[in-house]
Formats: C-alpha cells, sequence, structure tokens
C-alpha cells in the first residue's frame, strides 16, 4: 500500500445552486444548454450532467449550460423550456412533468431535444437481464413491477427525443435499434476537482518510484450491493490468491457484503465505506492492484470503461473482465491487463509477483495507463465531442 498519499478533505459539491443563479449562468451565452435530470445525485448526474457542463464553461465561452431538476419550480422549468437552444434530457423517466417540459420545448419550432443515458435501462425487453445481472430477486413481483415500470418509462422519455448521446458505441446500437434514433458517443471523463486531486497522488507516487509498505492491495470498488455476481466472477481466484500470498490484502470498498468462502481471510480483508468521488481517488491509490470483474452478458457489455481510468489517474494497475468497454480501453500487458474469467488467478499472481519484485513491466503498465487516462479521460479533452452534438 501506498503511504502519505494527499488528501481531500473538504466535501467539495459543485451543484448545490439556486434555481435562480443556475438559470443566470445559463441565459448568458448562445447556445444556451439545458439539461435536465430528474434530481442530483453523486453517480449519473455527476458524469453525464455535471461533468459536461463544467467542460462548456470552461472550454467554450461564448455558450452557456446549465442543469435543472423536476424538483424545480414549474416556473423555472418553464423559463428554461422556453428560452432553451439545445435541451438534454438525462436518464429520466417519463411523467406528467417530463411531458409537459417536452410539450413545451415543441412549441418553438427547431430546438433540438436530445436523450442522453449512460446504461441498458430503456428497452423492457432486456429487463430479465438486467434484474439477473444486479441480483435483483426474481421471485418477488414488486421488482417486476418497478423494473418493468422503471424501463419503460425512461424508454418513452427517449422515444420523445431527437437524438441521443450515450457512453460507447456497444451501448448506442442499443439505443439506435429500440428507438430509431442516431446518437454521439461522449465517454464518462473526470472533472476538474477530480483530475487536479488525482495528479497530485500520480506526482507523489511517481517520485518515489511506487515505494509501498510491506503489503499489496487488491482493491474492488463496488458502489453498491448490486455487484455481487460480477464480483463472483474473481472471487474463488481471489480466495487462492489469499491462500498464497501472506503479503496480499484484499480491500472491499462500498456496500458489497463478504462472501462466505473469504472468512478463513477475514484478518486478511480490509473494509472500507463509500467514499465521495474525490476521496475515493486517495484510497484507489493507495491500492496497487485495482480489479473489475463484470459478468459477459449485452447489460454489462454496456457498462463504461470508468473503473479503469479511475484507477489510472492515481497510478493503479487494472485488471479487467473483456466487456466492449475494456477491451476498447485496455490493451492487455500495456497500459493495463484483461482478464478471461479462467484467467484471474493467474493474471492476479502474475501481477501481485511483478510489483513484489519492483519490475519495469509493471511501472511501464502503471505509466501507460496515466498518459492514456489523460489523453482521453479528462475534462479538456471533451469539448470537441460536445461542439459537434451542439453545432
Amino acid at each position: 500500500m501506498y503511504v502519505d498519499l494527499p488528501q481531500a478533505v473538504t466535501h467539495y459539491d459543485p451543484w448545490m445552486l439556486s434555481g435562480e443563479n443556475r438559470f443566470s449562468r445559463f441565459s448568458k451565452g448562445s447556445p444556451r444548454i439545458a439539461y435536465l435530470y430528474e434530481r442530483t445525485d453523486n453517480s449519473t448526474f455527476r458524469y453525464r450532467v455535471h461533468n459536461m457542463i463544467e467542460v462548456i464553461g470552461a472550454c467554450w465561452p461564448e455558450a452557456s449550460a446549465s442543469y435543472f431538476t423536476l424538483e424545480d419550480d414549474q416556473s423555472l422549468l418553464d423559463k428554461v423550456a422556453d428560452s432553451a437552444d439545445y435541451v438534454v434530457i438525462c436518464r429520466a423517466r417519463y411523467s406528467n412533468q417530463i411531458s409537459r417540459f417536452i410539450t413545451r420545448v415543441r412549441k418553438r419550432p427547431g430546438v433540438p431535444l436530445i436523450f442522453d443515458v449512460d446504461d441498458l435501462v430503456f428497452d423492457t425487453s432486456y429487463v430479465h437481464l438486467l434484474m439477473s445481472s444486479l441480483n435483483r430477486p426474481m421471485s418477488q413481483e414488486i421488482e417486476w413491477d418497478h423494473w418493468f415500470a422503471y424501463t419503460g418509462r425512461i424508454g418513452e422519455t427517449l422515444k420523445q427525443c431527437d437524438y441521443a448521446i450515450t457512453t460507447n458505441e456497444f451501448l448506442g446500437e442499443k439505443i439506435k435499434a429500440y428507438s430509431a434514433l442516431s446518437y454521439s458517443v461522449i465517454p464518462n471523463f473526470m472533472n476538474e476537482w477530480q483530475i487536479s486531486h488525482s495528479k497530485k497522488i500520480w506526482e507523489k507516487k511517481r517520485s518515489t518510484k511506487f515505494k509501498r509498505n510491506q503489503y499489496i492491495h487488491i482493491g474492488y470498488f463496488s458502489g453498491s450491493p448490486t455487484h455481487a455476481k460480477d464480483f463472483a466472477v474473481a472471487e474463488s481466484a481471489l480466495v487462492k490468491i489469499l491462500e498464497k500470498n501472506s503479503q496480499v490484502r484484499m480491500r472491499m470498498v462500498g456496500y458489497l457484503d463478504l462472501p462466505k468462502s473469504f472468512l478463513p481471510y477475514k484478518n486478511m480483508i480490509e473494509r472500507e465505506k463509500f467514499r465521495d468521488y474525490v476521496n475515493l481517488q486517495t484510497l484507489i491509490g493507495s491500492t496497487e492492484i485495482n480489479i473489475a470483474p463484470l459478468q459477459d452478458n449485452e447489460f454489462t457489455n454496456c457498462k463504461s470503461e470508468l473503473k479503469y481510468f479511475e484507477a489510472s489517474a492515481v497510478g493503479a494497475a487494472t485488471i479487467a473482465s473483456p466487456t466492449f468497454t475494456f477491451r476498447n480501453s485496455i490493451s492487455d500487458g500495456i497500459n493495463g491487463y484483461i482478464s478471461a474469467e479462467h484467467e484471474w488467478e493467474e493474471k492476479i499472481q502474475n501481477l501481485v509477483d511483478d510489483i513484489q519484485i519492483g519490475s519495469e513491466k509493471s511501472c511501464s503498465v502503471l505509466e501507460n495507463a496515466y498518459a492514456h487516462c489523460i489523453d482521453k479521460y479528462t475534462w479538456s479533452s471533451q469539448i470537441g465531442s460536445l461542439k459537434s452534438v451542439f453545432c
């Protein structure tokens, strides 16, 4: 584990602005781009709304963009509908409020309605797969009611729009097949504060030649308990790694329950609470190996590569399943590692051995991953893609 890394203890909440303040920012430029989301959160909103607005504000001085939510006053939403040059509705479920907003926008010919979505959560034909992938209780009627309603309502909002933005081509083709809409890909990426803090961590580690203490940490950053089936892909391999390597520690972050197979090694397992997204970078940075196991199905192939680039920004090597986005972002052995389901033990053990001896290869992988991350997944590299949608 790397020690003495920079800490980000101040909670940064850049989107707690009043509605009138947000409208004032939105009104001052051309084009005026309005993002509509149900309510602010620390996941989809951060990547697909806040980060986009930050890029537009910093790199496109003529334009203006801001976000609005369904919790805003109706009078404010009406003003937005009456003045926006572009409207982006992000992952919102169809409702009377959404219908009213869309209808009002449609009264002004030529204003594009764009839908942004980051998951396969709009086509009810995939609900069974979605529930299975998320490990939801399949025998409970209330679960089926919830997920069919959730997915169907998002799908209806999507169909009401003119165009789509999404995180990768695999998901984009699902959007096109469902709605017949064209789409653009704007990947998830890190915002300015996240990158700034990550850079401090990277520079500290690199300046010490990735000096660490006696343990090698394997990190799993789950975020939520719905990733139990994903974790199970690598579970047996991880148990064998702990059995064979006394210097290895498993770091589990988030809400995933500890599988019973790990109980004999509980003294080798560290549990960490969920962190805000900037402080999480310090925790990832203190971990040598970041694992991203995923099931192989159409739902998981729609997932983004954020677990790779967030780790790359702070010098943690990623081993990931060969899903669409990981295959397209990671070159095995060059800037990370791709592991088929039967390879997890071998891939982890080889990397543990390389780290243990301080091999040049393991350091080279970290350097390549960091360079790739900074080139493709930082906020300042996205303005071209955004302009191509809004110009």
